[in-house]
Order: structure tokens, then sequence, then C-alpha cells
């Protein structure tokens, strides 16, 4: 099974200037990976559409799927429905089925605002489920997400299954020797098995641990062999425990 290749996009100045932290790359990464997409890169972009659309035309090109992360809603900085429909050379028009959906809800207090809320790029699928009403946007490759992250989060269960590949599977040693120990054993088990995903993770004041290991491949058997190896010439002692998965 091949991987889904995945670009993120991250769009809002409240992210660029620390007001709000983004926990949603991080929710989308750990979720990719539970269904086995690649993500391959991440773009966080200010709430300027000329930033958004040239992004978003470089994502739609160099991957299979792109996630975008804020922007959508009824405020004046809620603009990337019009960045992706440029990026795509699409306009933006009033989706009916949104909004008969908002005109019912909101009835005779329905305004302006709420009916910006109804605007995607000419040719959008709407994705209905999930807890939250209102439909994923989805254009030729790009999912549209909102930023809020538990509407995100909803919204990702309802859609990460089309991004499914062939999983990881993980090992994970902890050592009680710092990096420079055991810097010539990593080595040694990544020359033995390239393919390898190895990483490396110090941590400070942890009276359980000095480093983190992962070890990480699609194919199972590979990745049991290179534990095997690794943990057969760390020096004794080193390994405090091992964690699968």
């Amino acid at each position: 099974m091949a991987e889904v290749t995945v670009g993120i996009v991250v769009i809002g100045n409240e992210i660029l200037s620390g007001k709000v932290m983004d926990t949603n790359s991080a929710f989308l990464a750990r979720g990719l990976r539970e269904v086995g997409g690649e993500l391959r890169r991440i773009a966080v972009v200010p709430d300027e559409i000329d930033e958004i659309v040239e992004v978003i035309r470089d994502f739609s090109k160099r991957f299979e799927v792109v996630l975008t992360s804020g922007g959508i809603g009824p405020t004046h900085d809620d603009i990337t429905i019009a960045a992706v429909a440029r990026a795509l050379g699409r306009r933006v028009i009033r989706h009916p089925t949104i909004e008969e959906g908002l005109r019912r809800f909101f009835k005779d207090n329905v305004n302006s605002a709420h009916l910006k809320m109804a605007e995607v790029p000419e040719g959008a699928e709407l994705i209905q489920g999930g807890e939250v009403k209102f439909p994923v946007v989805k254009v030729e490759n790009v999912y549209l997400l909102p930023g809020i992250p538990q509407i995100l989060e909803d919204k990702f269960h309802v859609i990460k299954q089309r991004f499914t590949g062939a999983r990881y599977h993980l090992k994970t040693i902890y050592s009680c020797k710092g990096e420079s120990v055991i810097a010539e054993h990593l080595d040694a088990t990544l020359a033995r098995f390239p393919d390898l995903l190895l990483g490396s993770y110090p941590r400070l004041g942890d009276a359980d641990y000095r480093v983190k290991v992962t070890l990480e491949s699609r194919d199972q058997a590979y990745v049991e062999q290179a534990f095997a190896h690794l943990v057969g010439i760390l020096p004794e002692g080193t390994v405090v425990r091992t964690e699968e998965g």
C-alpha cells in the first residue's frame, strides 16, 4: 500500500504572533501517522491572500493532499476560501446547500456574515459527518479545515481514512546514558539498516532516562530486526525500558 503524501498549511496572524499556540499541526501529524499518511511539510502563513495563494499553489502540485487550518468563518480575516479559489483558478460561489442550512438555522436573523460561511470555491465537494454539522469543504486535492481545535479534530476524524497508507511500526528504547555514549551504536544500526527511521531525543532533568530512541519502518519485520540489533549492541545497563507502538 503506497503512502499518501500530505502538506499542511496553517493560516493565521495569531499563530505567527504567538498569541495562539498551534496545536492543530501536532494533532494532524499524529493522526496522519496513525493511518499511514506521509506528512512532508508544514507551512504557517499570515492572513494575507497572496501568501496563502502562493503556498496553496505550491503544495497542491507537490503533494497528493493539502490540509488547511484556519481562516474559515464570517470575519474580515477569514480569507482562506478566497485564497484557495484563486490558487486553483476558480470563482468563489455561495453553495446552495450550505446557504439553505444557514437560512433554516438562523431564520429571520440571518445576515451577510452568516452567509459568508456558505461561500466555497466553485466545484467544491462537501463532506458531511462528525459531531459538528458544518461540512468539510474539498476542492481538487485541498481539504479546508477550521482553525478551532475541537472542530478541526472532529472533522479530521471524518476524512482521515482517505489518507490511509501502509502504517508505520514503532519501537522505542529509553536509555540512561547520554547521546555521546550511544551515538556510535545508533550509527552502526543505521549503517546496517539504512531504510530505518531512527530518532534520538535527549531529555534533561529526568531521573528516569536521558535519551529516548525511536525506530520506525513501514516494514514490521525490518524494524523488529533493527530493534533487536540495537538492543544487542548497546552497553550493558544502558536500556531503562522499551515500548512498542
